[in-house]
Protein backbone atom coordinates (compact mmCIF):
# COMPACT_ATOMS: atom_id res chain seq x y z
CA UNK A 1 0.00 0.00 0.00
CA UNK A 2 1.36 3.61 -0.79
CA UNK A 3 1.86 6.52 1.60
CA UNK A 4 -1.13 7.68 2.77
CA UNK A 5 -3.43 5.69 1.33
CA UNK A 6 -6.33 4.85 4.04
CA UNK A 7 -8.84 1.87 3.55
CA UNK A 8 -12.36 2.96 3.65
CA UNK A 9 -14.01 0.69 6.28
CA UNK A 10 -18.22 0.76 6.04
CA UNK A 11 -20.42 -0.62 8.86
CA UNK A 12 -23.20 -2.12 7.82
CA UNK A 13 -26.60 -2.47 9.97
CA UNK A 14 -27.06 -5.83 11.32
CA UNK A 15 -30.82 -7.01 11.51
CA UNK A 16 -32.29 -7.65 14.52
CA UNK A 17 -34.73 -10.75 14.74
CA UNK A 18 -38.07 -10.07 15.27
CA UNK A 19 -38.28 -12.60 18.41
CA UNK A 20 -35.32 -10.53 20.25
CA UNK A 21 -37.71 -7.55 19.24
CA UNK A 22 -40.96 -8.80 21.02
CA UNK A 23 -40.64 -9.54 24.52
CA UNK A 24 -39.16 -6.29 24.84
CA UNK A 25 -41.91 -4.57 22.82
CA UNK A 26 -44.98 -6.28 25.24
CA UNK A 27 -42.80 -5.38 28.15
CA UNK A 28 -42.64 -1.70 26.81
CA UNK A 29 -46.45 -1.77 26.15
CA UNK A 30 -46.92 -2.53 29.51
CA UNK A 31 -44.99 -0.47 31.44
CA UNK A 32 -46.67 2.40 29.10
CA UNK A 33 -50.04 0.97 29.80
CA UNK A 34 -49.78 1.14 33.54
CA UNK A 35 -48.26 4.78 33.09
CA UNK A 36 -51.31 5.30 31.38
CA UNK A 37 -53.56 4.16 34.18
CA UNK A 38 -51.83 5.74 36.98
CA UNK A 39 -51.44 8.99 35.28
CA UNK A 40 -54.73 9.57 33.82
CA UNK A 41 -57.31 7.21 35.56
CA UNK A 42 -56.28 6.49 39.13
CA UNK A 43 -59.16 8.48 40.74
CA UNK A 44 -62.36 8.62 42.00
CA UNK A 45 -64.92 5.41 41.30
CA UNK A 46 -61.91 3.86 38.83
CA UNK A 47 -59.40 3.81 42.09
CA UNK A 48 -57.87 0.72 42.38
CA UNK A 49 -55.76 2.00 45.67
CA UNK A 50 -57.59 3.34 48.81
CA UNK A 51 -56.79 6.75 49.54
CA UNK A 52 -55.44 9.83 47.35
CA UNK A 53 -51.57 9.04 47.51
CA UNK A 54 -51.55 8.08 44.19
CA UNK A 55 -53.57 10.53 42.81
CA UNK A 56 -51.30 13.75 44.76
CA UNK A 57 -48.17 12.06 43.44
CA UNK A 58 -49.09 12.77 40.09
CA UNK A 59 -51.36 15.12 40.33
CA UNK A 60 -49.19 17.43 38.10
CA UNK A 61 -47.81 15.02 35.43
CA UNK A 62 -51.88 14.52 35.38
CA UNK A 63 -52.19 18.35 34.28
CA UNK A 64 -49.42 18.65 32.69
CA UNK A 65 -50.60 15.76 30.12
CA UNK A 66 -54.27 17.51 29.91
CA UNK A 67 -56.02 14.90 32.19
CA UNK A 68 -58.82 16.85 33.99
CA UNK A 69 -58.83 15.85 37.60
CA UNK A 70 -61.20 18.55 39.48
Amino acid sequence: MAAGAREEVIAAPEAIPVSKIVPWAILGGVLVALAYYFVGAEQGATSLIQGAGIHEWLHDARHLLGFPCH
